[in-house]
Order: C-alpha cells, then sequence, then structure tokens
C-alpha cells in the first residue's frame, strides 16, 4: 500500500492522523504543504480549489479530511 499524506504541523486533524499511522507502524510519505508550495497547489487541485488538509492518496484514489475511523477502513486496521 502506498500513502501520500499532505498535511501541516499547525492542522489538529493531520497531527492526530499522523499519530495514528505512527503508531499502527504504517509507512507513508509525509508531506507539509506550508514548507512545499507545489504540495498545495496539488491539495487544491485535488479539492476543487480548497486547500483542505490532511489529503491523502491512497494507492491512487484521493481522501480528504476522512477522520481516523474511515482512515484505520481504508488501510485495515
Amino acid at each position: 500500500m502506498k500513502i501520500k499524506m499532505y498535511s501541516a504541523l499547525w492542522c489538529p486533524s493531520c497531527v492526530s492522523a499522523k499519530k495514528f499511522l505512527d503508531e499502527k507502524n504504517i509507512d507513508y510519505e509525509y508531506i507539509d504543504i506550508t514548507e512545499n508550495e507545489d504540495a498545495g497547489e496539488v491539495v487544491q487541485k485535488l479539492n476543487n480549489g480548497k486547500r483542505i488538509i490532511p489529503t491523502f492518496i491512497i494507492d491512487s484514489k484521493v481522501y480528504t479530511n476522512p477522520g481516523i475511523s474511515r482512515l484505520s477502513e481504508i488501510i485495515r486496521h
């Protein structure tokens, strides 16, 4: 499973999602949109012009701010 997480350190939902993935020892690519302008633009494209985080790309499918329970279902943990 390939996971990209578009996120920011100031975002409480992002912090929770990151903590969840780390606690489950799930491998993922963390991309901070505040440090990477291109990443912010990617998030906007994926979310109809809005910078909604966390945004995940999991096995080529986009999930916008899924919440921990939905994220758990998606990755089956």
